[in-house]
This record gives C-alpha cells, structure tokens and sequence, in this order.
C-alpha cells in the first residue's frame, strides 16, 4: 500500500474512535529510517482545557489501532508502530492550527533568508493574505510569506 494511501486509511480506521474518545489526529507518518519502518500517530485533544496526552491515552489508541491493522492486515512489511502526543514543541501543520494557536509564541523557519536571517520569533497573529504574521519581542509586526515558511513550532519557554 502506498504511504499517501497507508495515511488515508489510519484516518478513516481512527476518526471514530478518536471522536468518540475526546481526542483527534494531529498526523500520521509512514517512513523508513535505517532499516526500519515506523508508522507514527499523532493524537491531540479535542478540548485544550481536558489537559494533554497522556500514555495511558497513547496506550488505548495503540490497542485499538493495533487490534484494526492487524485484523486488517494492509500494510505489506514488518512495521514499529508509535502512537504520541504531538509534543509541546509541536510544529503547526494546518491553517486550523494557526488559528487554534493564536496568541502562542512560535519559533519560524525559513527555506531561504530574509533580510539575512532565516528564523523569527514571536506571538503568533495568524495567517493573513498568504502571510505567516507575528509581533516580535519589540512588538514589531512581522509579515512573512507562507511558501518561504519551512517550519512553525510552538515555542516551549520555561
């Protein structure tokens, strides 16, 4: 099974169970590292305020899903599967994300620099007109261009 097909059918397998349970995808990986493949599964809650992932919340997705893929069968070779939280530090993949994490402080990178610099930092306003916009710690509006956007993490400030 194709890895783009191999994602589509984790989600049709999980959204109910996960809906049901309080909880919901955040992404799956499918990919080879070394010799290994791992299928990774990354789950959320639904609501914030019911607090994070735990791994007893970890351990119930991994039962459920383990006990559908192997009654299922659809994955040819030998596989590690992993199922977890997105992490503190989680990476914003979706509009939704900018929008749910409005407010937060954000680490972006950059494909190729602007200005000399290929990171920022700073409040996250959200996406406006193609633009990835955040108020750096001199409250200054940043705007910078999604397609330029590598990577936007929630920064873990202690």
């Amino acid at each position: 099974m194709a890895r783009i097909k191999i994602k589509e059918f984790i989600t049709e397998l999980l959204t109910e169970f996960l809906e049901k349970n309080g909880y919901e995808l955040y992404h799956v990986e499918f990919l080879k590292e070394g010799k290994d493949w791992f299928l990774r599964v990354y789950i959320d809650r639904i609501d914030d305020s019911a607090g994070g992932i735990s791994t007893d919340d970890c351990e119930k997705v991994s039962r459920f899903l383990s006990d559908r893929l192997d009654e299922t069968d659809p994955i040819e070779q030998n596989y590690y599967l992993e199922v977890s939280s997105p992490g503190m530090d989680r990476a914003l993949l979706k509009d939704s994300d900018y929008v749910r994490f409005a407010g937060r402080f954000v680490d972006v990178a950059l494909y190729r620099g602007i200005d000399g610099r290929k990171t920022f930092f700073g409040r996250l306003v959200g996406i406006q007109n193609g633009n990835l916009v955040i108020i750096d710690e001199k409250e200054n509006r940043i705007e910078l261009p999604m397609e330029k956007v590598a990577k936007t993490k929630l920064a873990v400030i202690f």
